[in-house]
C-alpha cells in the first residue's frame, strides 16, 4: 500500500491547555483562539470571510492510539463502546473535525470562536461547511 503523507497546514493557538479543560464539543464552545496557517498555505484562506463558518480537521496529537473503546464522554454508566460510535479523541487515526465561526482574518491568522481543542494543536486541513 501506498504511504500515506499529510500536510500541516497551521497550529491553533488558544487558552484550552488540558482535555480536562476543553469543552467536549465545539457546538457546546463559545472559546475563542486563532487559526494560525503556515505562510506557504497563506493562499488557501483566500475566499474565507468573517462570519462564515468553517469546517478544520485537526491532527490530535496528545491523544492515546492505542483504545479502540471507551466510555462516551467519560460517563462510565453508559458502558464501554467502539471509538468509531462516539466523539472521543482516543482513535488510531486522532483526527478531529471542528465547525469554527470566523471573527476576524488578520493575514495569515483565522480568528475563530467554538473551539474545543488544545492550544497547539495542529491544523490539517480546513473546508467550506456545506449549508
Amino acid at each position: 500500500m501506498e504511504q500515506l503523507i499529510l500536510q500541516i497546514i497551521g497550529v491553533l493557538h488558544g487558552d484550552i491547555t488540558s482535555r480536562e479543560d476543553a469543552p467536549k464539543n465545539f457546538d457546546e464552545s463559545e472559546r475563542v483562539g486563532t487559526l494560525e496557517i503556515y505562510p506557504e498555505y497563506q493562499e488557501g484562506i483566500e475566499g474565507i470571510a468573517a462570519g462564515q463558518i468553517i469546517v478544520v480537521l485537526f491532527w490530535l496529537h496528545k491523544s492515546s492510539r492505542d483504545l479502540l473503546k471507551v466510555y462516551p464522554r467519560g460517563d462510565r454508566s453508559k458502558g464501554l463502546r467502539g471509538v468509531f460510535a462516539t466523539r472521543s479523541p482516543v482513535r488510531p487515526n486522532p483526527i478531529a473535525i471542528s465547525e469554527l465561526k470566523v471573527l476576524a482574518i488578520n493575514g495569515n491568522q483565522l480568528e475563530v470562536s467554538g473551539l474545543d481543542i488544545l492550544d497547539g494543536t495542529p491544523i490539517l486541513d480546513i473546508k467550506k461547511k456545506i449549508s
